[in-house]
């Protein structure tokens, strides 16, 4: 099904509340930094397929990030929360009011 993917041995789909865990580097640091939305859409093929991942941050902005599947910072992906849409792409999220 093209509203499925595997990330990290984790099955997520379209709809999903998920928490990605991802190292950053900075300078010479490295540290976990987490973000936690709901993914509204997965697109492209399988080499190069990403999703989006939407979140509500502060004072109601909302802040969208689009993931590779096969992005090497990923350290862990978990499912917070599981719906079935009904729809592919969840793109009405952008226009609703938190």
């Amino acid at each position: 099904m093209a509203n499925q993917v595997m990330v990290k041995g984790t099955q997520v789909k379209v709809g999903d509340i998920i928490s990605i865990s991802q190292s950053v580097k900075e300078g010479d640091k490295e540290k976990i930094q987490s973000f936690e939305g709901r993914i509204i859409a997965i697109h492209g093929r399988e080499p190069s397929k990403t999703f989006t991942v939407r979140k509500v941050a502060s004072l109601n902005i909302g802040v969208e990030k689009i993931f590779p599947i096969n992005l090497p910072s990923i350290v862990k992906v978990e499912v917070k929360k599981s719906i079935t849409p009904r729809r592919a792409k969840l793109y009405y999220l952008r226009n609703k009011k938190a």
